[in-house]
């Protein structure tokens, strides 16, 4: 696969190839750009990576924020 060839959205989780201090190794997209933002699922720090870095270190996918958008609402 090409670098840049495959499409982020904000809202999805990825997995970075090293764990973060805390332990975590999962981190939700919440900005995209030339920019990434990343929010850490397990302590929630913020950090911004540049997009040629953030390619770089993304292990996979683990969750598509699409696939949330396309479930029904919850019944009440």
């Amino acid at each position: 696969m090409f670098p840049g060839s495959v499409k982020y959205h904000v809202g999805d989780i990825v997995e970075l190839r090293k764990t973060h201090p805390c332990g975590g190794r999962e981190w939700e997209i919440t900005r995209t750009g030339i920019d990434f933002g990343l929010r850490c699922t397990t302590c929630g720090r913020r950090v911004m990576l540049p997009r040629h870095k953030f390619e770089k270190r993304v292990k996979r996918i683990v969750r598509y924020a699409l696939d949330l958008e396309d479930q029904p609402p919850p019944a009440t």
